[in-house]
């Protein structure tokens, strides 16, 4: 039971006039002092008490007012000096630690009672952290780092130097979103107030039925997703539970069920979507050159047969590879620069040219999953700009992947189809109660 609600048993319990017998002020001092003290002693209420705390920032008894203290971290902020700061580039701990007067043999116990809670290596420029002073000599009592929006760190300054770890309470909720294409997903999703996120989330969704790269004016999409939140704050979009995509005559499905052993995400029929290959190993770029067997080259000013698809993208932008498979080759040309090929059976083969440099782990051998990175967008071999020249192999003949359409896969086992036919209606009637905005608009719901 939080502060409020003990207040609040307590005047039905006994009535204003017990109330004043004892002494409002009296009352709410002991009850405030005993919750700053279970605050401060119990680890594991902290977050919890501190949300109903800061839920009611002031109580009114009769005439009275109980102002209730600004509590963050687990500490009432209004009882200590509170400085607010950014990690500096080149700052350290130590550094840090060394300008609030702290001497160095304490400063290594500090560093030392943070192993198995924060790895001081980690401390990063532009974050913040706090300082918190209680008595008159100005030495502090506490530094509060915040590595992310879900936890901090707090270093105890004097005593023990105890060093903890608190991760913040994440709620999540389900949201519908749905909007129309006038010019891209990109400009629907964003253009529109909402996150970028959500956009990248969607093509996780749909990456294997839909062309990000050739989508029509007027198309639709619906989604269920699932954003996170921290302190009341929404802070992340966890994942696409399900979305929907019409283009002309045609409409796709995508829901993630993970009620087998095979997570991911299924079309509607229940057949897994990632058996086949991805539409494109790069994400946010954008095609700057088709497959052309009458190309004229750039550099070497000639007509010459091109057998790839080139997508544009900026330097350093994740290569993926398209399906999962084993690396064949992961070496240099003069041509082709830095390239990727890999095997993905007895049929299909593909290659990745002009890259700037390989993913950690990337050599003859390797087994790569999916929508794995192999490399990064560069320019190297003859490019006149950072891209990826994406080719493609079927039995053995370089083709153009544009115009492949690959078989659906085999579904769900029939003793599961019903629980995910289950799933996929809930999210579909979530997104029927979701009103289709105009066009030139997109809308969310909670």
């Amino acid at each position: 039971m939080d502060i409020t609600e003990r207040l609040r048993t307590f005047l039905n319990k006994n009535g204003k006039s017990n109330l004043l017998k004892y002494g409002v002020a009296g009352l709410a001092a002991a009850i405030l002092g005993g919750a700053i003290y279970y605050y401060s002693y119990s680890q594991g209420k902290k977050a919890q008490l501190q949300a109903s705390l800061i839920a009611a920032e002031s109580m009114e008894i009769g005439a009275f007012q109980v102002t209730v203290p600004t509590l963050k971290y687990g500490f009432a902020l209004d009882t200590f000096q509170v400085l607010e700061r950014k990690v500096q580039n080149g700052q350290s701990l130590g550094s840090i630690l060394s300008q609030l007067q702290m001497d160095y043999p304490t400063i290594e116990q500090v560093v030392a009672n943070s192993n198995g809670q924060f790895d001081v290596r980690q401390l990063r420029a532009g974050k913040n952290y706090t300082i918190l002073t209680k008595d008159s000599t100005g030495r502090a009592d506490y530094l509060i780092y915040e590595p992310s929006v879900y936890e901090y760190i707090v270093f105890h300054l004097k005593d023990d130097y105890q060093v903890e770890k608190v991760v913040k309470p994440v709620t999540k909720a389900l949201k519908t979103a749905s909007g129309h294409l006038e010019s891209s997903l990109w400009n629907a999703i964003v253009g529109q107030g909402l996150s970028f996120e959500l956009a990248d989330k969607m093509e996780d969704a749909l990456q294997w039925c839909i062309d990000f790269h050739h989508l029509s004016k007027g198309d639709e999409f619906q989604l269920v997703y699932e954003e996170e939140f921290v302190d009341g704050q929404p802070v992340a979009i966890s994942m696409v539970h399900a979305a929907t995509y019409k283009t002309g005559d045609k409409e796709f499905q995508s829901v993630y069920y993970d009620k087998t052993k095979e997570k991911g995400y299924y079309d509607g029929e229940g057949r897994p979507m990632n058996k086949g290959f991805l539409k494109s190993p790069v994400k946010y770029s954008r095609i700057s050159s088709y497959y052309n067997l009458n190309r004229f080259h750039p550099i070497l000013k000639r007509v010459r047969p091109h057998f790839g698809t080139d997508y544009a993208a900026p330097y350093g932008t994740p290569i993926l590879a398209v399906g999962s498979g084993v690396v064949l080759e992961a070496s240099f040309t003069k041509g082709n620069g830095n390239y990727v090929k890999i095997k993905h059976n007895d049929t299909y083969t593909t290659q990745y040219l002009h890259m700037q440099g390989f993913a950690k782990g990337i050599r003859p051998g390797t087994h790569v999953q999916q929508g794995e990175v192999i490399g990064y967008v560069g320019s190297t071999g003859l490019a006149t700009g950072p891209h990826v020249c994406f080719r493609f192999w079927k039995n053995g003949q370089q083709v153009n992947h544009l115009n492949l359409d690959f078989p659906p896969p085999h579904p769900l086992p029939d003793d599961e189809l019903p629980e995910f036919m289950k799933l996929r209606d809930y999210y579909l009637g979530m997104m029927n109660k979701t009103e289709m905005p105009e066009e030139d608009e997109a809308c969310v719901n909670p």
